[in-house]
């Protein structure tokens, strides 16, 4: 059997002229890869404006960076719902209340349900601070270290019910050094992530982006 196949088809506007691909962003920290893909919106690099930022923790400096930005920054606390599906359920409701077409997770600390990938299949991205399928999960960077890899990296993906497992779209490679820790590592892969990201939100807002199978396709 043939693998199955998705693309996302970038709509336009009533006169024929591509208009803005709307980003929702989830977040629970500061922010940065938000930020690095704002910028990026805001400079015309992609054709997208993030409508709306939620996180799961009122203290997410992440909220503050959308508020400067004129976004709407919402808080919706998770320890408020009876479990991940009810939760998940809100932020669909929320989500769809302003019309987002693609979902960015940015250090959402949270393990999202079939309930928020079926609203949106296909369209919930996230980025990794490893090679994908090496080091899945949590402090990705200390595996690497501990590991004795020679490169490390990141990648973003699309979003699956596992725990990144989903097709990969793009990856950056950064070399792991001598007298690296978890904190160096981390601070050269952060400065790839926040190019890498924007890069590809660009690809998808511009329809170049197909599934088929695990693969993911750059048109």
């Amino acid at each position: 059997m043939a693998p199955k196949k998705w693309k996302w088809y970038r709509k336009q506007s009533v006169n024929g002229t591509d208009r803005k691909s709307r980003l929702g962003v989830l977040i629970s920290g500061s922010g940065t890869n938000l930020q690095a893909i704002i910028d990026a919106c805001e400079a015309g690099r992609i054709n997208a404006e993030v409508v709306c930022v939620i996180s799961n923790k009122a203290s997410a400096f992440g909220l503050e960076r959308a508020a400067k930005h004129g976004i709407p920054a919402i808080h919706l606390d998770h320890r408020n719902f009876a479990g991940r599906p009810e939760y998940d359920a809100e932020l669909v409701k929320t989500l769809n209340s302003h019309s987002v077409e693609l979902v960015i997770l940015a250090g959402f600390m949270r393990i999202v349900t079939p309930t928020l990938l079926n609203a949106f299949n296909n369209r919930v991205m996230n980025i990794h601070p490893a090679l994908l399928p090496a080091f899945p999960g949590i402090d990705a960077q200390k595996q690497a270290l501990e590991y004795g890899v020679k490169v490390s990296g990141c990648s973003v993906h699309f979003v699956d019910a596992g725990t990144d497992t989903g097709p990969v779209i793009l990856q950056s490679v950064v070399p792991v050094l001598e007298n690296d820790t978890v904190e160096t590592l981390s601070e050269r892969i952060h400065v790839e992530e926040h190019k890498l990201y924007p890069e590809a939100v660009r690809l998808f807002c511009e329809g170049r982006l197909s599934v088929e199978g695990r693969r993911v396709r750059i048109s």
